[in-house]
């Protein structure tokens, strides 16, 4: 047994120890060489983490909630959260595990928008204003430079959330005035070359519609009324930074997209101004936007929202060109990966990204619903089989799906925990916290790029989607968040949820310690070695490709215990537990027995003889 097996057993015996950070001289030398699959991502929206400034709580606008976006009581407007925040709290998201951290949105938003009644804020940062700028809200943008400095001497990366699909809702339609929606108007039945439908006065001559991008054609798309007839109110002509994007040609002005077919490019996404990404100015000023970024803070990635909203054109040339600017300045792994929302196991759907719009990962939606469905759900663990067999269709194949970032809930769908709670209503506090555990084994041992929704490893549990699952971290004041049961706490988001001693956080800290510590859990390739189509094993093999070195993963979705032989390599004759109940040696040449408690997990590396 080596001396590595022998530290990585004692760190699964002693789980309770937060690691130490890593030393900041050390990591910064190396950070810049890892691979994307070699990272621990840690997702955040500044706006709800910590408020290490509250003089930016209201933006620097004066007035009530309306105005400035700002209630801290209200669970969809700004509660104070800031860059700042983020900064000095470093500390606690390293000793999580976290090599990366996924920065929610941070540039300038419309404050409020909504009719009426319905009014809520751009906390979240996908309402922007102006592309180039820090939301005063959050700070400045030498907070921002701070923060990935910061990062960076620590040697964490640092990942920035971009919108290209959209802007705050701004643009305005006269026939949909006073209807609170507006019908999505196709291209067949308005056609660019007439007003108001096939049988309107003749308008844009010569425009050859949106699929000859060339610069000389959409030149000829002058007038934009040929769907609905658009404006801009007097306040917010000028709303928009850099200028170019309020010209209201620069955007499809046909309606509210209903998710399917022509629209799920083309029309507005919950009414936010879709941009016409099929425009070579479009295409450019984006470029020069988000090349931007890169040049001043020298960040190490991008997580693009609505990714599957965009026509993929869009990003056959937006993606090399992003890269091209990381490789100019010395960024030699800048990860690009977009979000393909989906909640089936269809890695067909997410695939499909990769190969028409060049994206080089994807948001692994199929991850997550393979675990919803077996540990928040009862379907077999062959959900894993479908789910592993399909990174064949990926651009790049199985090396692409280990760069994928898997996850188990966020920020629009839901924490894991409320999926437990909804599908078992009857489980005890006991249940649903194994749960959420053999969840958080699966994503930080299982291929991919595990990625945390910050404060799910403080037992965050939410009530459902949206605004829902977007608690604070800082002593809350939302009676909603407040009145929720956290998982395996005690605890309430009441108080500030920073703690390092609690049963998820340490799980997790254990779990990120080890793979960090085992390439074959970062880097190797993917064994199915058992699945059923009922409730019970998971058996996975990662093979470090340098060493072939074996690691055994097994998982227990059943409320039952398992015992089972396993296959394994014939050269895998000893076993060291990395976590949880492992076999010591081989039964016999290629096999293992395998037994594992109700909702139980075990990580066993084959060690040399």
């Amino acid at each position: 047994m080596t001396p590595l097996f022998v530290a990585l057993a004692l760190a699964g015996q002693a789980a309770a120890a937060a690691p130490a950070p890593v030393p900041p001289a050390k990591a910064a030398a190396t950070y810049r060489d890892r691979l994307p699959e070699d990272e621990v991502i840690y997702f955040v929206l500044p706006d709800r983490f910590d408020n290490a400034d509250p003089a930016n709580d209201r933006g620097g606008l004066s007035g009530g909630p309306l105005v400035t976006g700002f209630d801290p009581t209200h669970k969809g407007f700004y509660h104070g959260g800031d860059l700042k925040g983020l900064v000095r709290r470093l500390d606690y998201i390293q000793a999580l595990g976290a090599t990366a951290l996924w920065v929610g949105p941070v540039f300038r938003n419309k404050p409020v928008q909504g009719a009426p009644g319905q009014e809520s804020a751009g906390y979240h940062g996908y309402w922007i204003t102006d592309f180039t700028r820090v939301d005063p809200h959050l700070g400045s943008d030498d907070d921002f430079r701070a923060l990935v400095d910061a990062a960076h001497a620590r040697g964490m990366k640092v990942y920035m959330d971009i919108i290209v699909n959209h802007t705050a809702d701004v643009i305005r339609m006269r026939e949909c005035e006073g209807q609170g929606a507006c019908p999505y108007r196709s291209r067949a039945d308005y056609p660019y070359q007439r007003r108001g439908g096939v049988a309107g006065p003749a308008i844009n001559a010569g425009f050859a519609g949106d699929g000859d991008r060339s610069a000389a054609n959409f030149a000829r798309l002058t007038d934009p009324s040929y769907a609905y007839t658009p404006y801009v109110p007097a306040a917010e002509r000028d709303v928009k930074v850099p200028a170019w994007l309020n010209d209201v040609t620069l955007y499809h002005n046909r309606g509210d997209s209903t998710y399917h077919g022509e629209s799920a490019t083309m029309g507005d996404f919950v009414g936010l101004d879709d941009l016409m990404t099929e425009n070579p100015r479009v295409v450019a000023g984006m470029i020069d936007i988000f090349g931007g970024w890169i040049d001043r803070y020298g960040i190490d990635g991008f997580r693009i929202d609505t990714a599957r909203h965009v026509n993929p054109a869009f990003w056959q040339a937006f993606v090399p060109a992003m890269q091209r600017r990381a490789a100019a300045r010395g960024i030699a792994h800048f990860h690009i990966f977009g979000e393909v929302s989906d909640h089936e196991v269809r890695p067909a759907v997410l695939a499909e990204w990769t190969h028409t719009g060049g994206l080089p990962a994807v948001l692994d939606f199929s991850f997550r619903q393979a675990v919803a469905d077996t540990v928040a759900g009862t379907r077999g663990t062959d959900a894993f089989a479908a789910l592993f067999d399909g990174d064949a269709l990926y651009a790049g194949g199985v090396a692409t799906g280990r760069t994928l970032p898997t996850f188990t809930g966020n920020h629009d769908d839901g924490r894991f925990a409320t999926f437990v709670r909804r599908a078992f209503p009857k489980a005890g506090e006991a249940e649903v916290l194994d749960r959420v555990k053999l969840s958080n084994a699966m994503l930080l041992a299982l291929r991919g790029v595990p990625t945390i929704y910050s404060g799910d490893e403080q037992g965050f549990s939410g009530d459902g989607g949206d605004q829902d699952a977007r608690e604070d971290m800082f002593a809350s004041r939302v009676a909603s968040y407040n009145d929720n049961r956290l998982v395996g706490s005690d605890r309430t988001t009441a108080t500030a949820s920073f703690a390092t001693d609690g049963a998820l956080f340490r799980q997790i800290a254990q779990l990120a310690r080890i793979r960090r510590a085992t390439p074959a859990l970062r880097r190797g390739s993917t064994v199915l070695r058992y699945r059923q189509d009922t409730p019970g094993l998971l058996a996975v093999s990662r093979i470090d490709p340098a060493t072939r070195q074996e690691v055994l993963l097994v998982f227990n979705t059943a409320t039952a215990p398992v015992t089972r032989q396993v296959e394994v390599e014939a050269a895998s004759r000893r076993f060291t537990a990395l976590a949880g109940p492992c076999a010591a040696t081989a039964t016999a040449p290629a096999s293992v027995t395998v037994t594992l408690p109700p909702l139980g997990y075990a990580i066993c590396a084959a060690t040399p003889e």
